[in-house]
Parts: C-alpha cells; structure tokens; sequence
C-alpha cells in the first residue's frame, strides 16, 4: 500500500516538511560518497531553511506541552495503562527539555562556522560549490569518510531536538486516526467533514497496483480527491474507474 498524507495546516505542513528533510539526512549521512555527504550538507541548509521562523520553536514547544496536558487528563481511566501513560509523557518531557535548551532559532548555532555558512551561500548558485569557488570545501570533501560523518553529526546535533519534537507530535497525530475503507466513484471521492470537529492531517493508503495518484485538496468542511494516472508517454490523465482505499483523519 502507498500513503498519501495531506495537512490541514501550515504548522503540520511544516513538521511534514521537517520529517521528510530528517529522513533524506540520515540516509544521506550513512553512506560514504563524497556526493553523498554534500548532499547532506544541502539538507542541513534546507531544515535550517525550515527551521528558520522565529516563531516555529514556540510552537513546537507549546504542541508538546499541549499533549502532555491531553495526555495527563487519561490518568485514572481503567481502560489506559499508566505505566505507558507514563513512559509516553517521560519523551514529551525530554523532547520539550532538549529543544528549549537550545539558545535562539534551531541551527543557530551554525550560522558562527563562517565556511559553511559560506557554503550555504553559494549553494542555490547552478555549480557555485566547485573547487575554484570554495577550495577549503573541496579539501573538506576529500577528508577521510569518518571524519566527513563526524563533521555531519556535530551540525546534525543542533537540530536533532527539533527533529525528535516534530516525530513524536506527528506519531500522536497519527495514532489518533481511526482508518475506513471507502469508495471513489468515476475517479472521484468527496465527503463531508463532522462540524464541531477539527481535523490536522489526511492520511491515504491504496493499493498501488492500481496504478492510481490521488490529487487532495481539503479544508474544515469537505474532503475531495480526484485520481489520475501515468500514461505513456509519462503523461497525467484523469481517470474514470471506481477505485478502494482506506482513508483515516487525524485531530
């Protein structure tokens, strides 16, 4: 199965945009190729990109006070295990710790190595990191794989409490969606949302057999999907069939 996630607002777009990042660096990272490793350094750029609103950190912060208050309104339920409870909210509490005891913005701490902000600077100019532009960054990416790594996890370790923060809200989030199976009809689908109720993340999974790439847009009262499909030659084309899926919302 495939999923598809749609975010209903901008600060889960944000954590979405943040995990994805996280995850392209850590396997860029564990490899060995020079190639690799500049792309890793690339990635950095683009979480510190992502990072960079002043305000992100104290949203993070207060989403994550925020379910440790939802979570410590379970405590006495005979149906919720307090030993889980506990371990639960033990992570929230270190993610919370970790990511406020970083000063300033997420990354910040980077912008003082001058080369690599150097780097950073050159890096959205078509060829701009070759050796005649920054030879200290030609040396560097010469350097032995272990200590290339070690240069990436040093960096990495400023932004890890953010990357930790963003993956235990986004778990929360995704626990709490009850998945359905449901029906498209003539390559459509739409449903209307319960009132009262506000929903953060659309996650989608189907079959991929089918061949079959939802296009969703959603606001707080109705859900559409229209589905398409790779024809060749690699072109789009809307689609007539009826097709299942399983569909989950997440509040």
């Amino acid at each position: 199965m495939i999923l598809y996630e749609y975010p209903f607002n901008e600060r889960i777009r944000t954590y979405l945009r943040l995990e994805h990042l996280f995850s392209q660096l850590g396997e860029l990272v564990g490899r060995s190729s020079a190639t690799d490793h500049h792309f890793a350094i690339l990635t950095i750029f683009e979480i510190m990109e992502v990072a960079g609103r002043a305000e992100l950190k104290t949203e993070v912060l207060k989403d994550l006070e925020k379910q440790k208050h939802v979570l410590n309104s379970y405590r006495g339920n005979p149906a919720i295990s307090e030993a889980a409870l506990d371990q639960v909210v033990a992570v929230l509490d270190h993610c919370f710790s970790a990511l406020n005891g970083l000063p300033g913005k997420t990354g910040q701490s980077l912008n003082d190595i001058e080369w690599l902000m150097g780097l950073r600077s050159r890096s959205g100019i078509p060829g701009g990191t070759c050796e005649f532009d920054l030879p200290a960054y030609h040396a560097w990416r010469h350097f032995e794989v272990a200590r290339r790594r070690a240069d990436l996890m040093h960096w990495m370790s400023s932004l890890m409490p953010l990357a930790e923060a963003a993956a235990m809200l986004l778990k929360l989030l995704r626990d709490a969606g009850t998945p359905q199976k449901v029906m498209s009809t003539g390559g459509h689908f739409q449903q209307s949302l319960p009132s009262g109720r506000t929903f953060q993340l659309l996650r989608m999974r189907i079959d991929p057999s089918l061949g079959l790439i939802p296009e969703i847009s959603a606001n707080r009262l109705m859900v559409s999907v229209r589905f398409v499909k790779f024809t060749e030659p690699q072109r789009l084309q809307s689609v007539s069939e009826d097709a299942q899926f399983e569909l989950s919302y997440c509040s």
